[in-house]
């Protein structure tokens, strides 16, 4: 007689996900191999989901699965992920290869265990635990993986168009985002689970400039180099002002709730002085100064052919993130503005805008809420801004209700780790991550 199959533990099922290298920004070189493959595993470790749910391919890289609820016509439920993972520098000194999906004292390492396989893995595990029970939620659930959000999301944007085009309006969309971290802001003690109710805009911007080449030994005051350096420099911290939109003041006052001592009525005030607020987060730097401005990252130059060659033309690749409230056109105005210099041109490579704030005053945030009562029990649901762009940028513009939220433990150096180095998540925040979307889908 043989003995029945023991299904592998939820940390054996994220170590095989993140054994296969699903590097999006490396795909002509890898291939398409390592993402069928991934398809594939999830039809191998989630049998329930595919067997009971509607699977469609949009584009090469996005999945949408399509559980039927109870009650149609009231709008879906639409939990978001993503598969892809950022490459990893190879002089990096991991402590385990990032992809070997490394399980160790109840931890499992690699890239992609918090970006984005794990808030990945704690949804299936949800549907299929459900699916087991006989669970059939109260309206539709789409389920909308993409394998392309790191190289900006095409297989998402397909997604939300077809759903759109389709006449289907998400009742509440949830996607990756914040997390149950400590210490939320630098003076502020405590736990939270920090729920993005709005995402800032991304814009990818070229600098170029064009000068006369030569020889290196009788340079012109002014090169193409130097003078794209000079617009990069006049590109500062301070390019933006800083101004805290409507959600940073929910923050603050909702952080006020759940602190004690004196700092509770400093964040009371804050809640209620946004220019007081914005200078001081813009003077904080880092996280805070990213809440309440929009950010500017030089992050590529090129430019020459040799080392004793002025170069005839120079470039550098600038990255910024749009704060609410503002739009990509007066942000390419400003920085126009700011680098003063009409022999620098400025080309748009792409932009999209930042998202409105969804309320936290309506039946959709409270259900995250109660969702996390269950898995994560005294952690207060705060509202934020995401800084980064998720896929659920796609969505934003036709639904209602968009939230940004992980649901996992995530501590300073985890999130550091996140496109770093050591990425990794505990098993057991794995486990309170599948309570969390369990709960989620019981309560709809």
């Amino acid at each position: 007689m043989t003995s029945p199959t023991v299904r592998p533990g939820i940390d054996e099922r994220l170590a095989r996900m993140i054994q296969l290298p699903t590097v999006s920004a490396e795909l002509e070189q890898r291939g398409a191999e390592p993402f069928e493959a991934f398809v594939a595993l999830l039809a191998e470790l989630y049998p329930l989901v595919h067997a009971n749910l509607e699977l469609e391919r949009h584009t090469d890289l996005g999945l949408l699965f399509h559980w039927k609820g109870r009650a149609a016509a009231d709008g879906p439920l639409v939990l978001m992920a993503h598969f892809d993972v950022v490459p990893v520098d190879e002089s990096d000194a991991w402590t385990h290869p990032p992809f070997a999906g490394v399980i160790a004292d109840g931890v499992v390492h690699g890239r992609g265990a918090l970006d984005d396989k794990g808030p990945l893995i704690v949804v299936m595990e949800a549907v299929e635990n459900l699916l087991a029970d006989g669970f059939v939620p109260a309206r539709d659930v789409y389920l909308s993986f993409g394998g392309n959000e790191e190289t900006y999301g095409h297989a998402a944007q397909e997604i939300a168009a077809a759903l759109r085009g389709r006449g289907i309006v998400p009742w509440l969309v949830v996607d990756e985002g914040g997390a149950v971290v400590d210490a939320p802001l630098p003076f502020v003690p405590g736990r939270a689970a920090m729920i993005g109710v709005g995402e800032k805009g991304v814009m990818t911007v070229r600098l170029s400039a064009r000068g006369d080449g030569g020889h290196a030994s009788a340079p012109p005051s002014l090169t193409a180099v130097r003078r794209i350096a000079r617009a990069v420099d006049r590109l500062g911290p301070t390019t933006f002002r800083p101004r805290a939109s409507t959600a940073v003041l929910r923050m603050l006052t909702r952080l006020a709730d759940e602190t004690p001592g004196p700092a509770r009525h400093l964040l009371r005030l804050l809640g209620s002085a946004p220019l007081v607020t914005a200078r001081l987060f813009a003077a904080l730097g880092g996280e805070p100064a990213a809440l309440v401005r929009t950010t500017v990252a030089p992050t590529m130059q090129s430019g020459g052919t040799a080392a004793n060659v002025l170069p005839s033309q120079a470039s550098a690749t600038v990255n910024l993130r749009i704060a609410l409230g503002e739009t990509t056109q007066r942000t390419v105005l400003r920085v126009r503005r700011r680098i003063r210099d009409p022999l620098v041109s400025v080309e748009v490579v792409e932009a999209s805008e930042p998202s409105p704030e969804s309320s936290t005053e309506n039946a959709q945030f409270a259900l995250l809420a109660d969702a996390l009562a269950v898995s994560h029990p005294g952690i207060p649901a705060v509202p934020y801004v995401m800084m980064a762009a998720t896929d659920a940028r796609h969505f934003h513009r036709f639904s209602p209700a968009v939230y940004r939220f992980a649901p996992l433990e995530m501590s300073n150096a985890q999130r550091a780790s996140i496109h770093g180095v050591d990425e990794h998540v505990e098993v057991a925040a794995l486990e309170r991550g599948e309570r969390f979307h369990r709960a989620l889908l019981e309560r709809l």
